[in-house]
């Protein structure tokens, strides 16, 4: 589930992306997830899989934009030759709500015509 659609109060301090997601049963619950263990930095660009994309960043800040749609990562990223550089990412890409918990999707297939999602997640 769309964590930024089943979501409240979400934000991000440093790394670390906090909300109160809905579980199963509807309730709201406080989730946490350090996306400094997925999203890394590559030369200047964030990159889904990497680690540590806050150690070579500054000015990080999150945003819902496009009518509420698109949660995004937003940070001035330091390439191999030390300069830096404005990028974003969108996090719903491999972020979602599981029961009301964070979950990174390692691998995620969309078929946006049929409507199918297929992820798999490794514990």
């Amino acid at each position: 589930m769309s964590f930024h659609l089943s979501g409240e109060n979400i934000r991000v301090r440093g790394a670390i992306l906090k909300a109160q997601l809905r579980n199963m049963g509807g309730e709201l619950v406080d989730a946490e997830i350090n996306l400094d263990e997925f999203i890394g930095n590559n030369d200047g660009n964030f990159e889904w899989g990497g680690e540590n994309f806050s150690q070579s960043a500054e000015n990080i800040s999150f945003s819902i934009e496009g009518g509420g749609e698109v949660p995004v990562l937003r940070a001035d990223l330091r390439d191999c030759e030390g300069n830096y550089h404005h990028r974003d990412i969108n996090l719903s890409e491999r972020v979602e709500n599981i029961d009301g918990r964070f979950e990174f999707l390692h691998w995620v297939y969309r078929n946006v015509r049929l409507g199918l999602l297929l992820s798999i997640q490794y514990q």
